[in-house]
């Protein structure tokens, strides 16, 4: 491990850090809205809502609203498995960190570098989202050519300028500070959460219909019935709620980490939850239409918003959206730098050395901040040349979150059985002195609960339906099985990745098994 030594102003937390292994170097920061706006705003429903609202109609109708607090509520065992890991480890790379010390080092690893596929896809998938709303907002904002389509050529490249200049304001901003970064995000989550509240009201006075719309299938389903397209309008839900570990990806620049983290990361996808419920409903409430063959399968929530609420009231919230899909962004690629730098501090990655320098100036790991962006724009220019890849690729990486959660809550489920909390473990507290938060006798059912809704869910994100990975029709066979293509050849990359760090940092590897104690020294 590395040296213990505290290189910033709180002695109480660096020492608590270095008895898990790691070297104060990051800047604690980061209060508790502040953690809670990370998670908050990498789940940004209102960004993903508006992105997402109509593939889920398009397969389930009004109906597909149930598929929501199903999500949700599979979402939240997730959150109280990693609310108990946040108290215990509370470090950056979180969920490479935690699946390592459960599972071992090759696990833990695997996990890691899947999750950071992931985040660098999502990254760039919340860049695009600009190319969504901008363009409506301003037609000023369409550089390249007219069409602001992403499936057209002019709309694609235009998405990728729009990313461009955000993702390199964000690294910017990643780069000068963590409390730089903090400051935008709670603001722009405080704009966000404000909008969702505004909008659901303005949708709620301007409704159509009464809430007894979500039990509308009519028309849906044919001769297989209702479940394979709720099974797929499912998928919209999946995709938003998610990153709400991202409290926990910033521990090592939060104060008090053991006692702030795990209430932000339970309270990011409970409000994430159940503003995302309020807002779907009201959506379908004040809908001119339900439709299936209307612009409610093709436009979706920005039709609603416009239609309903007149072009001036329109336009204020679709600028809002604005606002959410840029703080999204930086907190995604916040998130991913921190993963980046947490294992290129155990040299686990290639040019690990530099991934993991962090400037003395601004305390930031600058180096991983700009490779995560870089790619992000690599990620992005896929969409120029073929958007059926592009959407099959922001696919896959929803599935790759999901097996990492899993190879967190399934090592997890195994060490309860062995006795995880284990008692008699040295009393650890936060640093205001209270207990660290668990589960107790509630912790083994609900982490059971949590792995076979992981198993269920990735199952489902990855069954290869030309619906959702080939939805354009193209003659692309293989972007049916793309997911498991996708798997597949992020696990052969991540082996040769490996592989090359290997023999030579076996000693910082070995430092990686489970723990023989469940609870920190």
């Amino acid at each position: 491990m590395t040296d213990t030594t505290s290189t910033v102003s709180d002695p109480v937390e660096a020492a608590d850090l270095g008895q898990l292994g790691y070297r104060q170097e990051l800047e604690r920061n980061i209060g508790t809205y502040e953690s809670f706006a990370a998670g908050f705003s990498f789940v940004s429903i209102l960004t993903t809502v508006f992105q997402l609202f109509a593939f889920g109609f398009s397969f389930g109708g009004p109906g597909f609203f149930w598929t929501w607090p199903a999500v949700f509520v599979g979402q939240v065992l997730v959150a109280l498995m990693f609310a108990e890991l946040a108290a215990r480890w509370p470090i950056s790379g979180a969920i490479y960190q935690w699946s390592a010390r459960l599972g071992g080092r090759m696990w833990g690893w695997t996990a890691g570098w899947l999750m950071l596929v992931a985040q660098v896809i999502t990254v760039a998938a919340a860049a695009i989202a600009l190319q969504a709303v901008l363009p409506s907002l301003w037609s000023g904002f369409q550089f390249a050519g007219d069409d602001p389509s992403l499936a057209s050529k002019s709309g694609s490249v235009n998405a990728v300028v729009l990313g461009l200049i955000l993702l390199t304001v964000t690294t910017v901003i990643n780069a000068i500070g963590v409390k730089v970064m903090a400051i935008i995000n709670s603001v722009g989550v405080t704009c966000e959460i404000v909008g969702v509240i505004l909008l659901v009201i303005c949708l709620f006075w301007r409704s159509e219909r009464g809430p007894g719309v979500v039990l509308h299938t009519q028309g849906l389903g044919g001769s297989s019935g209702y479940v394979w397209p709720l099974l797929i309008s499912g998928l919209m839900a999946a995709y938003v709620l998610v990153g709400f570990d991202s409290a926990g990806e910033l521990s090592e620049e939060t104060r008090d980490a053991r006692g702030t983290a795990p209430r932000t990361i339970v309270t990011a996808v409970v409000f994430s939850g159940l503003f995302g419920a309020l807002l779907l409903l009201a959506a379908m409430c004040a809908a001119p239409t339900i439709a299936h063959d209307s612009e409610m399968s093709t436009v979706g929530l920005p039709y609603v918003v416009t239609e309903r609420l007149g072009p001036v009231l329109g336009r204020f919230f679709i600028a809002d959206v604005v606002v959410a899909a840029c703080v999204c962004t930086l907190a995604i690629q916040t998130a991913t730098t921190r993963m980046v730098f947490s294992m290129a501090r155990d040299r686990v990655l290639p040019f690990s050395v530099k991934l993991a320098t962090v400037s003395p100036r601004f305390r930031t790991p600058i180096n991983a901040a700009v490779v995560v962006g870089v790619f992000a724009v690599a990620v992005l220019v896929l969409n120029v040349f073929q958007p059926a890849m592009y959407t099959a690729l922001a696919s896959v990486c929803i599935m790759l979150l999901y097996i990492a959660y899993l190879m967190v809550t399934v090592p997890m489920l195994v060490r309860r059985f062995q006795g995880f909390p284990k008692k008699g473990a040295p009393n650890v507290t936060t640093a205001a002195g209270k207990p660290l938060f668990t589960l107790g006798r509630w912790g083994l059912p609900i982490n059971i609960a949590a792995v076979l809704w992981g198993v269920f869910m990735t199952v489902n994100l990855g069954w290869p339906r030309a619906a959702v990975y080939n939805p354009v029709g193209a003659p692309h066979w293989y972007l049916r099985y793309f997911a498991l293509l996708a798997l597949a050849i992020a696990l052969a990359a991540g082996a040769v990745a490996y592989w090359r760090q290997r023999y030579e940092n076996d000693a910082v590897l070995a430092s990686l098994e489970p723990e023989v104690e469940a609870e920190p020294a």
